[in-house]
């Protein structure tokens, strides 16, 4: 008698005292797991499942938790500054011996069942208080979530009279050699007024030389000078 049971989206064709390398399964080496989705019944009268077999199970023994060959991954880029990437992998398997074959009587066997190791069927089942203390802290999340998104929004307001401060100062386009990029600058550091550049201490001009990269421009091009008389203006 023979059967094909299907473990880790692969199936295979065992009879009882096969030896069988699945997918890493959660168990210890020594335990007895039992497979309960079993496909076909093979013998004197063969049985399909449709698509599974109720009730039919294969029974097996981990013999040990081993590794399986080695397979290269290599991936290269054919480019002018291409790049080449070699990797290697060796699946995590279940070493298994079948002990026996089950046509019927599966939920009353006593054995656990084979789950993989990364399987979502293996997860513990969450009792009604647990889900109800789950659901609460999702709750309490989304709350914190939004509350943050408001507090974002509520910077964004704060910041945005800075900006139209901004954009209702002076037309700084009207210093010589300053264009719509050097002005962003200029506001950017906090310059939006004729007054200000006006106002200018030696100390003010440095400073703003060196954070703005300007090379002497301030005094070359006669802002400060410029400045007073459009303030007059």
């Amino acid at each position: 008698m023979f059967a094909v049971l299907k473990t880790g989206g692969k199936q295979y064709r065992v009879q009882s005292g096969d030896m069988l390398r699945v997918e890493k399964l959660a168990a210890d080496a020594g335990e007895k797991v039992q497979f309960n989705e079993i496909l076909m019944l093979g013998g004197d009268t063969p049985v399909v499942g449709a698509p599974l077999i109720d009730g039919a199970c294969v029974q097996a023994e981990v013999i040990d938790q081993i590794k399986g060959e080695k397979v290269i991954h290599f991936v290269k880029r054919r480019r002018k500054h291409g790049s080449q990437r070699t990797k290697g992998h060796r699946q995590q398997l279940t070493l298994l011996r079948v002990t026996d074959i089950l046509d019927k009587g599966a939920d009353k066997s006593g054995v656990k069942a084979a789950i993989g190791a990364g399987s979502v069927t293996g997860a513990k089942v969450v009792s009604d208080g647990q889900y109800a203390k789950n659901k609460t802290q999702q709750a309490e999340m989304k709350k914190r979530v939004s509350e943050g998104q408001a507090d974002e929004k509520s910077a964004e307001k704060k910041a945005a009279p800075k900006k139209a401060a901004a954009k209702g100062g002076d037309d700084l386009k009207q210093l010589s050699g300053v264009g719509p990029a050097l002005e962003k600058k200029l506001h950017e550091a906090g310059v939006t007024s004729f007054a200000q550049i006006a106002a200018w201490t030696e100390a003010d001009v440095a400073e703003m030389d060196e954070k703005l990269s300007f090379k002497g421009r301030i005094e070359r091009e006669g802002w400060i000078e410029q400045a007073k008389e459009l303030t007059k203006g």
